[in-house]
């Protein structure tokens, strides 16, 4: 794989903000990729210690080998893993502290995306995987080609929120008896075929954006372990350590908007009682009550960053 491992930032002046930066503070970067975000924090620590997780090792490789060119006087260590797990990695790795600011960005890398034999992409033709972590056994050929009609149909509802999931889901069964689906421009040429071309949709997005999404999802079972993961670090920060979240589309932002807003007011009580009675206090305060979103200048640069939204707590 010889394309450089790379990852633009989005929203970053508005996350090393959010963090709320302290040069002697404990940073960790759960989705390290290029270390894009990575090395900026790094960059503002004096003293202080910047931890990193991915599933990915060419991300670990590359950002370890970048934030190394930093001159800076603090700490970095980079964990293999899922930030799902954090606690755990964290307690493996003898790193005990309390953290100051947790920063996830949900988005596929640059590289994921770029470099086309990772299957992640729709533009390209390329076997079908989309697997970040390239060590694990399921990848979204199996699923395509191995999974029931009414699990895909599931998989593309769900996950994908596609109108046209049954339809889909049933050419791919259909197709895959007489050869396998096994190339992204397969799987593109059925969901063309699937979807009729007076219901395309009408805000210029590619037809296989939505299956592409869900399979991916799917893949890596990014959203169901999420609320108990957010749960689970902000029980890692110090009070008054904040937790920013980038999500990419409204699956991954309603789960981190309930979980937030639930954290912040947890209170089960009818809200006709005078007083709390259920003993459920706040853990957190919300920074934001809307996702932050990208600057036009921003956009520019990155069209990419134009789905992407940034929510932030604070740990009371």
């Amino acid at each position: 794989m010889t394309a450089e491992f790379h990852h633009l930032p989005v929203l970053l002046s508005e996350c090393l903000d959010g963090l709320n930066l302290r040069p002697d503070g404990t940073y960790l970067d759960c989705t390290l990729g290029g270390a894009g975000h990575s090395s900026e924090i790094f960059r503002r620590l004096d003293g202080g210690l910047l931890i990193g997780i991915d599933r990915d090792a060419d991300a670990i490789a590359a950002a370890t080998a970048r934030i190394r060119t930093i001159d800076a006087p603090a700490k970095f260590v980079a964990l293999r893993g899922n930030f799902h797990d954090a606690p755990a990695l964290l307690r493996d790795a003898g790193i005990e502290a309390g953290l100051d600011g947790v920063l996830i960005d949900l988005g596929v890398s640059s590289h994921q995306l770029d470099v086309r034999e990772r299957g992640f992409s729709y533009h390209d033709d390329a076997p079908l995987d989309m697997r970040m972590d390239q060590s694990q056994s399921l990848s979204a050929r199996e699923m395509v080609n191995e999974w029931s009609e009414d699990d895909l149909t599931r998989i593309l509802r769900d996950f994908g929120e596609e109108k046209w999931a049954r339809q889909i889901a049933r050419v791919i069964c259909d197709r895959r008896k007489s050869t396998p689906i096994e190339r992204t421009a397969q799987l593109v040429s059925i969901i063309d075929a699937a979807i009729p071309k007076k219901f395309r949709q009408g805000d210029g997005s590619h037809p296989a954006r939505r299956t592409f999404q869900a399979l991916r999802i799917a893949v890596n079972d990014e959203l169901e372990p999420l609320e108990p993961a957010l749960r689970a670090l902000t029980g890692l920060l110090n009070p008054g350590g904040r937790l920013c979240v980038i999500t990419f589309h409204s699956l991954e932002d309603r789960i981190v908007k309930n979980t937030f807003r639930n954290m912040a007011d947890p209170c089960t009580c009818p809200k006709s009682f005078p007083v709390c009675v259920c003993g459920k206090k706040p853990v957190v305060r919300l920074v934001t009550r809307k996702p932050v979103t990208a600057s036009d200048e921003e956009l520019a640069m990155n069209p990419r960053a134009r789905s992407a939204g940034l929510r932030i707590v604070e740990k009371l």
